[in-house]
């Protein structure tokens, strides 16, 4: 029903090309091969050290406070640069937007003070880290978005989190790319956006130079694997090790898509008119 519902929607636009495909459940979704090809594992004297992070009120504290453990403490044997990039440089916190989104009002929400603005960010970070939480859906993210779309094209890699997907996605960096975020907020997630092809059961995708985790404490696996990817196995170990981290290094392990019930969407290839 779902497929002939799409087929004549799109029999409305004849001027558009475009393929449909519909995925019914995770079996018929397949990232692309993991670990990607430019994975050195160690193997090599050029790694990626120079790392931002955006934030944004509203964002959720794991998925910035789990990768930047995991980076802090892979700078402990290693030379590790970190930017905290918002805004304006007032602290941001990560409290609710709204109050209806805090009905208990209850206080347990922390603040961070970003190191650097949009206009002054370092020019030559390598990889970009995105959150989730709340704010991602907030209607206030142009400057956020704008700063990505002109950003994006100069980084070595984009790591999202969670639904920081969402941010991405709202910026138009996901585009006929795989990627996954958040099962709990997953529904609402891909409804916002059907040129993605979002994968339902993966703790994180790789498509490219784009890195995307479920939700928040799959921040920390997909980091691992980031590390991993440059550092080595050894390395990623010994850092999970220290961080007393349960690492899930199957990037496919993910039982939070049956525990929400999380299905494949439609997807509709990016088009030109």
């Amino acid at each position: 029903m779902l497929r002939l519902v799409a087929l004549a929607c799109l029999a409305q636009f004849p001027s558009v090309s475009v393929s449909v495909q519909l995925r019914q459940d995770s079996i018929n979704v397949t990232s692309p091969a993991y670990p990607p090809s430019y994975c050195t594992n160690g193997n090599s004297s050029t790694k990626p050290y120079k790392f931002g992070y955006i934030i944004f009120s509203g964002y959720e504290p794991l998925d910035i406070n789990g990768p930047v453990s995991a980076l802090g403490t892979l700078g402990r044997d290693h030379h590790i640069e970190l930017s905290v990039i918002a805004e304006t440089m007032s602290p941001v916190t990560s409290a609710p937007l709204l109050p209806a989104m805090n009905p208990f009002n209850s206080t347990t929400f922390v603040t961070l003070s970003p190191t650097h603005t949009f206009e002054t960010a370092p020019q030559d970070i390598e990889v970009l880290i995105i959150p989730g939480g709340a704010g991602s859906r907030s209607s206030k993210l142009n400057t956020t978005f704008a700063y990505l779309q002109q950003t994006y094209p100069k980084l070595q890699y984009l790591i999202t989190v969670c639904t920081g997907a969402l941010v991405a996605s709202r910026a138009g960096l996901l585009d006929g790319k795989f990627a996954t975020t958040n099962k709990q907020g997953w529904a609402a997630v891909v409804a916002t956006n059907h040129h993605v092809h979002w994968v339902p059961q993966a703790r994180w995708v790789v498509d490219g130079n784009i890195w995307s985790t479920s939700g928040v404490s799959a921040g920390i696996d997909g980091t691992l694997g980031f590390i991993e990817c440059f550092y080595g196995t050894a390395v990623a170990t010994a850092v999970a090790n220290s961080m007393e981290f349960g690492w899930h290094t199957d990037p496919h392990w993910d039982p939070f898509a049956a525990v929400y019930n999380v299905t494949a969407p439609l997807y509709v290839p990016p088009y030109r008119l």
